[in-house]
């Protein structure tokens, strides 16, 4: 079988994101290698998530708590993947989507530990968080985890189970462009205002403690945590930017095509050029000097979406003190060396969150 150059991108810049966020190898191969034609990729992944589904609705039905949560979360993942980059056709997409946060929300309650959704009135619209506190008397540290322009909070469990078992709570959420806010609002640069609804958000939920916050943000999520920490300033005690790009617009000519177009209509563009005109208005020139809470970058060399040079940029450009992981093999979001950073990274956060910080410095390693 020959597959379509969109398929072989897919398959070459995004696998081991697949297998490290809920995929198992063997469907991943089984499913990639029966899509020929692009246009049959939503529905395979639909197909294979509805198997995992089909696991979770038994589970229930049998009152089989934690092993229907484990099923349907990861049924979550394999809708979301059906429509993750699928903007050729908007209504298939929309109904894979639907079935990812349909299948997720089932399962929160039964997840070890549990997890509830948080809806936050946002402009003409809403953002969606999942909430989920670590075992223990809190109130708790918390990190906001930041997706990127193809993911959810629906691909964000693995991640969440790091900084969950270092007694960090979460809060996974879809900013504008993003998820289940995607359909009424675009793709913004300023994430200045998402950063206020965020910081008024957690003051309300009990058990968590506002004041030993944290944001993690993966991809263009690495370039939205930054955006946020920035404009809380003071409020925000440690970031971490993993993969995010410096200004967006400066990646554009190295991007796939599957993350240029999908892109031009999350940020409602009606031509490439457009898209990319507003994809430089996601850059961080004019606001890196606003942040002061310690910064952590994490990057692999091998990155052939966003060049490794983007975190040079960055640490060079913010004020507060920066530590930067560099990873020879990492491709992009270093998902095919997952060990060698999640881990270290759960570590950092849990450090600067629990414990006063270390003496600004600027460590450019």
């Amino acid at each position: 079988m020959t597959q379509d150059p969109l398929v072989a991108s897919a398959i070459a810049h995004w696998g081991p994101r697949f297998t490290v966020n809920g995929v198992t190898v063997a469907d991943f191969e089984r499913v990639t290698a029966g899509v020929e034609q692009w246009s049959d990729w939503c529905v395979a992944w639909v197909e294979a998530g509805d198997a995992h589904e089909q696991l979770g609705r038994e589970a229930l039905a049998e009152g089989r708590s934690r092993s229907a949560g484990e099923h349907l979360a990861q049924a979550a993942v394999y809708h979301h993947f059906g429509k993750f980059v699928f903007v050729e056709d908007l209504e298939q997409m929309r109904a894979a989507h639907t079935r990812a946060v349909a299948c997720l929300d089932d399962a929160l309650p039964h997840l070890d530990p549990p997890g509830r959704r948080v809806e936050m009135p946002f402009e003409r619209s809403w953002l969606v968080g999942i909430l989920r506190l670590p075992e223990g008397e809190g109130p708790h540290p918390v990190v906001v985890l930041l997706p990127g322009l193809d993911s959810t909070k629906e691909e964000l469990r693995s991640t969440e189970e790091t900084f969950l078992a270092r007694g960090l709570a979460t809060f996974a959420i879809d900013g504008p462009g993003q998820g289940e806010a995607e359909y009424d609002l675009p793709i913004r640069g300023d994430w200045a205002p998402v950063a206020e609804v965020l910081w008024e958000t957690l003051g309300e939920i009990p058990g968590i403690d506002r004041d030993r916050l944290g944001v993690w943000g993966v991809s263009l999520g690495g370039y939205y945590s930054p955006r946020v920490a920035a404009a809380l300033g003071d409020r925000a005690k440690a970031c971490v930017s993993l993969a995010g790009p410096f200004d967006f617009g400066d990646c554009w000519p190295g991007l796939p095509q599957l993350t240029r177009d999908t892109f031009r209509v999350r940020s409602g563009a009606e031509t490439d050029d457009e898209a990319r005109a507003i994809a430089h208005t996601l850059s961080m020139t004019d606001v890196a000097a606003d942040l002061v809470a310690p910064l952590l970058i994490v990057f692999g060399r091998q990155d052939r979406l966003i060049p490794w040079r983007n975190a040079e940029r960055l640490r060079d450009a913010v004020a507060g003190p920066v530590e930067v992981l560099m990873l020879e093999d990492g491709n992009h979001g270093c998902a095919n060396v997952a060990p060698w950073h999640r881990p270290r990274t759960a570590d950092w956060l849990a450090a600067h969150l629990t414990t006063p910080p270390p003496t600004d410095t600027k460590d450019g390693s």
